[in-house]
């Protein structure tokens, strides 16, 4: 350690250890005195963390310093806050076990600063990510929060915790900060109804009324003068001027933020501050019959509104209180003084639960949620306990109990985790020594918290019994269950000498640190403090007050808990929890009460030094081999002191240690080797070990002087050889660069010229972007009309590479097409012939797919069949036959064969027409489904031409088209069509649209065809 040390560090002893008179608690306190002076505020007890508050900031703090301790051995630099964080993290790393780090000390001695300096001290060495800064920003934020709710000025310390403080901040895998959880212990409720003379009450109270805005006070109903509050005039100190209410309002509203409060919480929250200021501005006077009355409306209306509540059944809670008789509720009325106790009891109620709901809200912004591995336990947890010291006042009430009783378990803790842990090592270790006579607290804990005979089993049992409990019937009980307890005192109890200085409502006890006189007054009132009638509360609509006084409240029978009980309950999970981890211990000293820089006041720190057991933990330390290395690691750091170790010990690593230490000739009364460590003792350790290894450094500086320079030089030479050749090569690059885009800018320029060497360049950079751009975007089938505009050299190569394109596509097109399909298409194709831009309701027919027959074979007459049955049927469909004469409908069957069109009438074949005997086929160009069969009437067999009706017009005539090889013979009129009835005989069909189908025999002996107007074929065909 002092190898890294100036002379300016060395200012006394930075290890109390190393002092030579270490019994003599002068000679400790000088050595704190020499260190102040110098502003080094930090020195060790080994492995304890001693830490004097200077009341000023020290540039001690910067990242630089951060450094400087990150991954350092905890004994090579000065004593420091962060030589502790540092150390405990490493160990967290390396030894994936839980760490606690516990900072105790008086109100002022720099507690809450020390918690703070570690978490920044983690936020800026700890590996980091996005999700991980973010919970470091949490981390940090939730500090600011919690002090303007928990925080107060008190005569002792401008910025007082008011609350326990535990930290868990969770680590993964990597070392990075990941979560965390928070545990809250005994918040002062009691502060926000009164305040002792020069303190204040919560700093949010003040920061609201500062800091906030117009506006946002309007809505709550507040006043930017604190005087006008009840609950803030009594310290009468509302404006300090060390404090800064308006820019810490601004970092608490940051940091709300950054906690993930959203803005309607932020509201409630804050309505729920205003709500208590105006709760102690409500004032009672007697009625008629001496009962309470409230006097002051207008604070009801608005705590009705901030609270969410109604105002009849506020006012009716505050001044009346319901009592459970036989199973019967009475409501009997308050008095004065009760509605003032009650008052005063909402408010502490609404004020501590809302700050169990907001460090509850706090911790769910914390929660480490393992995406990986949501079931397992993947992070490794430090703790940060930052708990009120040991207090001792001129008067100590109930709270100082708690207090006290709290420190005394943190001091059985620290007697069973350091003191009694470091007898137990030398004897695991099988070192022999003299033990270290210390005196074990456990008696005073169980005088306090012992079942039925301490005393908070004695509070409750008082508190809750039936009748009239006072604070001096406790008192009385007291000195008769725990009268001849060594530790306990009492007026009563006392010789006539002590009874001068104990008054009849005073107890004293012999804690740990000293004595502490306690006065029972307040004590049961402030134990079980009675609540008006919460139903009130529970039917808020706050959301934060309806989650904080829970309606299973009102229904629960069961006798409440008494403040000390679930104060014991809480700090006995501390414990646990405490016990469960690797502890350090931080120890903060307050110089002086007057929050002086430079000011060294020697009674309270002597007095301070006696309360945190200093000179005992000392003395433990002294007494054995304070220094301890595991073999490994004594061996890898000091194995170049002996010629034999260096620069590997390949045997045992005891016997590594064991040749060391005796070629460097120390005694065996000065060390100790155990079954796993070395230990010595302290003078040895630093003066001597340390002293050979930093003499060794300085000879092996001094002999690679030559060596280190040679090299030096050569890497030089090196470096500029590298760094020349690699400017050589950026020179060559741009230089490449530039000619690139000069000749491309040039073959711009020129790009309508004929190619030469001006354009050659451009010209075929526009080539193969253009193909490449082809190659990219080519047509994926024959629908795909697009194609790439080419540059003006590529036209004509373009046509030819589109027109091989689209061969190329027909073609793997074609020789995909099935022979169904390919039939299908083949009858598409002559349909398009024949009535493509010719026959109105065509388009309609292109999307259709064409059936290879309309009738079934089940759908025939059986006789048609067998007159057919050396006749294959092609194609058969449902057709409507006009006579010639009356061109009465008759409906039949069309039949194609390989060579005949056979007309049926079921059994019946009506009209036999051979492919040979058809002229001609005759259809109009409207929408109308009519068309007529021409046939040959060369011998009496053919009765003429057959008109026909189909519903599939389209259809049909392509397949007779194509069955009768008359493609060619389809005529498509305009108006009308002639007919031949019979020998000699014509007759006519005339064609118009109408609005709706018509076919009839006209007045003018004409068969009349109305089709309908198809807007659609129309407009199908005008598309086309």
């Amino acid at each position: 350690m002092e190898s890294a040390l100036t002379a300016r560090d060395r200012v006394g002893v930075q290890d109390f250890v190393l002092l030579e008179n270490f019994t003599s608690e002068a000679a400790f306190i000088e050595n704190l005195r020499k260190r102040f002076k110098e502003n080094l505020i930090y020195t060790y007890i080994g492995s304890v963390l001693v830490s004097v508050n200077p009341y000023k900031e020290l540039e001690i703090y910067s990242k630089q310093h951060m450094e400087r301790y990150r991954g350092v051995s905890f004994y090579e630099v000065s004593p420091h806050l962060y030589a502790i964080a540092d150390n405990s993290y490493r160990s967290l790393r390396m030894e994936r076990k839980d760490q606690c780090i516990l900072i105790s000390g008086e109100s002022g001695a720099g507690k809450t600063e020390a918690t703070k300096k570690i978490l920044q001290y983690y936020a800026v060495t700890c590996p980091a990510s996005e999700q991980v800064e973010t919970v470091k920003d949490r981390l940090l934020q939730s500090n600011p929060v919690l002090e303007a709710f928990g925080n107060a000025k008190t005569l002792r310390n401008d910025n007082s915790s008011r609350f326990g403080k535990y930290m868990d901040v969770q680590f993964d895998y990597k070392g990075a900060p990941v979560g965390g959880h928070i545990l809250n212990y005994l918040l002062e409720k009691s502060r926000v109804v009164h305040q002792n003379h020069g303190e204040r009450n919560f700093h949010i109270f003040y920061q609201l009324l500062e800091g906030a805005e117009d506006e946002l006070l309007r809505r709550l109903g507040l006043e930017k003068n604190p005087q006008q509050y009840h609950y803030l005039v009594k310290g009468q100190c509302a404006r300090v001027s060390s404090i800064s209410d308006k820019n810490d309002w601004k970092i608490v509203r940051k940091a709300l933020s950054v906690i993930n409060f959203t803005d309607n919480e932020v509201e409630d929250l804050l309505s729920i501050v205003a709500s208590v200021l105006h709760l102690g501005n409500v004032q009672f006077a007697d009625d008629e019959q001496g009962n309470a009355q409230v006097t002051t409306e207008n604070q009801i209306k608005y705590l009705a509104r901030l609270l969410g509540v109604g105002g009849s059944l506020l006012r009716e809670a505050l001044t009346h209180k319901t009592i459970i008789a036989k199973g019967e509720e009475l409501v009997s009325p308050l008095n004065l003084e009760q509605a003032a106790y009650a008052r005063d009891a909402l408010a502490k109620a609404v004020y501590g639960r809302t700050f169990s709901w907001l460090v509850n809200k706090i911790n769910k912004s914390l929660a480490y949620k393992d995406a990986e591995c949501p079931g397992r336990r993947s992070a490794t947890v430090l703790g940060l306990l930052d708990i009120y010291g040991f207090e001792v006042f001129q008067h100590n009430s109930f709270e100082q109990f708690c207090i006290n009783y709290c420190n005394e378990k943190l001091q059985q803790l620290f007697i069973e985790l350091t003191l009694k842990s470091e007898q137990e090592e030398y004897e695991s270790e099988g070192i022999a020594w003299e033990p270290v006579q210390y005196f074990n607290n456990k008696i005073i804990c169980d005088l306090v918290e012992e079942k039925f005979k301490g005393i908070i089993s004695i509070l409750d049992e008082e508190c809750l019994r039936p009748g009239d409990a006072t604070d001096m019937t406790f008192l009385e009980k007291l000195e008769e269950t725990v009268k001849n307890h060594p530790h306990f005192l009492t007026h009563k109890l006392a010789d006539q000498k002590t009874r001068k200085s104990l008054d009849r409502e005073q107890f004293r006890l012999l804690h740990y640190a000293g004595e502490v006189t306690y006065s029972v007054t307040g004590t049961s009132y402030t134990t079980v403090t009675p609540l008006p009638d919460i139903g009130t509360m529970c039917n808020s609509e706050n959301p934060i007050i309806n989650h904080c006084f829970e309606r299973s409240e009102l229904t629960d029978k069961r006798r409440p808990e008494t403040a000390a009980t679930q104060f014991k309950n809480s700090l006995s999970k501390l414990m646990e929890i405490l016990m469960s981890k690797e502890p350090s211990y931080i120890r903060c000293i307050k110089p002086n009460d007057a929050k002086q820089a430079a000011r060294f006041d020697e009674v309270l720190i002597r007095h301070q030094v006696k309360y945190l057991g200093l000179m005992e933990n000392l003395r433990v330390r002294r007494a054995g081999f304070a220094y301890r290395r595991k073999y490994e690691i004594f061996l890898q750091r000091y194995k170049s002191l002996c010629s034999e170790t260096w620069p590997m010990w390949e045997g045992r690593q005891h016997d590594g240690v064991a040749v060391l230490v005796k070629h460097l000739g120390y005694k065996p009364e000065e060390y100790k080797m155990g079954r796993s460590v070395i230990s010595f003792f302290p003078n040895l350790w630093l003066k001597s070990i340390e002293g050979n290894v930093l003499d060794y450094m300085k000879l092996k500086s001094f002999l690679q002087y030559d060596t280190f320079w040679f090299l030096l030089s050569s890497a030089i030479t090196i470096q500029s050889w590298w760094r020349g050749t690699q400017g050589r090569r950026k020179a060559a690059k741009k230089k490449r660069a530039v000619e690139t885009i000069r000749r491309f800018i040039k073959g711009f320029i020129y790009r309508n010229y004929p190619r030469c060497s001006e354009n050659e360049y451009f010209l075929d950079y526009i080539r193969y972007s253009f193909l490449m751009n082809l190659k990219r975007n080519v047509p994926k089938n024959v629908l795909d009309k697009s194609w790439p505009t080419p540059p003006p050299s590529l036209c004509e190569v373009s046509q030819l590479l589109r027109q091989l394109c689209m061969q190329n596509m027909v073609w793997s097109y074609c020789k995909r097409i099935s022979p169904e399909w390919k039939q299908q298409l083949d009858q598409k194709v002559v349909a398009s012939e024949i009535f493509k831009d010719k026959k109105d309701n065509y388009p309609q027919s292109v999307p259709r797919l064409f059936i290879n027959t309309r009738l079934g074979t089940e759908e025939i007459n059986p006789k048609v069949l067998q007159i057919l049955k050396n006749e294959t049927i092609k194609y058969a469909v449902p057709v409507v036959k006009y006579d010639r004469k009356g061109y009465k409908p008759r409906a039949r069957h069309l039949l194609l064969t390989q060579s005949t069109i056979f007309v049926v009438e079921e059994a019946k074949i009506k009209q036999r027409i051979d492919y040979a005997n058809l002229t001609g086929i005759s259809v109009s160009s409207l929408s109308d489904s009519v068309f007529v069969l021409h046939v040959r009437c060369e011998d009496n067999k053919q009765k003429g031409d057959v008109v026909l009706q189909s519903d599939h017009v389209i259809e049909t005539l392509t397949k007779i088209a194509m069955s009768a090889d008359k493609v060619n013979n389809v005529n498509i009129s305009q108006g009308s069509i002639k007919f031949t009835i019979g020998q000699g005989k014509e007759g006519i069909i005339d064609f118009t649209s109408g609005s709706e189908l018509l076919i009839a025999k006209a007045k003018n002996g004409h068969l009349a065809v109305v089709s309908v107007f198809s807007v659609r074929g129309c407009r199908a065909w005008e598309g086309k």
